[in-house]
């Protein structure tokens, strides 16, 4: 609990940092830097790509890369949010052959979701009618794939600095202020368990062992986050769980294999990308039970230690799906 106390506390002062920084005067009462509240203070922020926007019309070419790249030198002002940096998010979306421009379905914002850690995108499209410039922005999260908007309006003759400004304002208020519809609400480590108890209700659990081999790209292994967390699902709820001396006696063999990998940096905080890949033999037949695969990303302060959360949270999530396969 020290710990994460202790993290809070840097978060916040790095969103402050980040505020006295870059932020700037008021414009046309819209302004670009944004009241930090105590409440915001003492909450992580949110994790926010900014993807690209669609030109709807030849009026508009060639204004969509600057509104995004203006909307995010506006948003990194904002206590509240921490920007996913466009130049590794557009690497990333590349190398996965992702066209998300201002087409982003709900299946494409979970995966953008889980390749970049972002949990909101934000979107859009530019468009000109009447004279009058029109900048439409969706706010997409990732976790919840629920969709709400902001939309700012201009003559086309105007800069669009001030416009884009009066955007990043509303699309930071919907974000921080509706968060609870974006972002899946975190569910306590007792809850998941009792639900994966009532799940499993009174059927036989197997004798188990667990071994998940793991490491990090480019550093030393410290230990095994993974198999850590496999095996705290498996005893918590009701699976009898084998050191790796007496592993031959168990019932069914959980095995399998996980790695992390750096993701990117921004300021102090680093993200960490981790996949893990588990099956469940039955030693006596040999039989492959149960097979499954996840992964996750996580963002910390230190390398190792997002790159530990973020198995821990991929095995987690196998744990939650694959026990209930491996009861009679």
């Amino acid at each position: 609990m020290k710990t994460q106390h202790k993290t809070r506390i840097i978060l916040a002062a790095w969103a402050l940092f980040v505020v006295t920084l870059h932020a700037a005067p008021d414009v046309q009462g819209a302004g670009n830097a944004q009241k930090v509240t105590e409440a915001e203070l003492a909450a992580e922020p949110v994790p926010v790509a900014i993807l690209g926007f669609a030109e709807r019309g030849a009026a508009v070419k060639g204004t969509a890369d600057k509104i995004a790249d203006l909307l995010f030198a506006e948003l990194a002002a904002h206590a509240g949010l921490w920007l996913v940096d466009r130049q590794d998010l557009q690497k990333t979306l590349s190398e996965q052959e992702l066209s998300a421009s201002g087409m982003v379905n709900p299946d494409q914002a979970v995966k953008i979701g889980s390749l970049t850690g972002a949990k909101v995108l934000i979107t859009g499209s530019v468009f000109e009618i009447d004279k009058n410039l029109h900048i439409v922005a969706k706010v997409i999260g990732t976790e919840t794939t629920r969709v709400l908007g902001a939309s700012v309006k201009g003559l086309a003759r105007d800069d669009l600095g001030p416009l884009v400004a009066q955007l990043a304002a509303k699309v930071a208020e919907t974000v921080t202020q509706k968060s609870g519809l974006l972002v899946a609400p975190e569910i306590k480590l007792e809850d998941r368990i009792a639900a994966l108890n009532k799940a499993l209700g009174d059927k036989v659990r197997p004798v188990v062992s667990v071994r998940i081999a793991e490491r990090h790209v480019g550093q030393a292994t410290i230990d095994p986050a993974a198999e850590t967390e496999v095996s705290l699902f498996c005893k918590e709820t009701g699976f009898t769980v084998l050191d790796k001396a007496d592993a031959s006696k168990a019932d069914l063999r959980i095995e399998g294999e996980g790695f992390s990998e750096f993701g990117l940096r921004r300021g102090n905080l680093v993200s960490v990308k981790a996949r893990v890949e588990v099956k469940a033999v039955d030693l006596k037949s040999g039989e492959v039970v149960a097979i499954d695969r996840e992964t996750a990303v996580e963002v910390d302060l230190t390398e190792q230690i997002a790159g530990k959360k973020a198995l821990q949270t991929a095995a987690a999530r196998i744990a939650e799906r694959m026990l209930p396969k491996l009861v009679k």
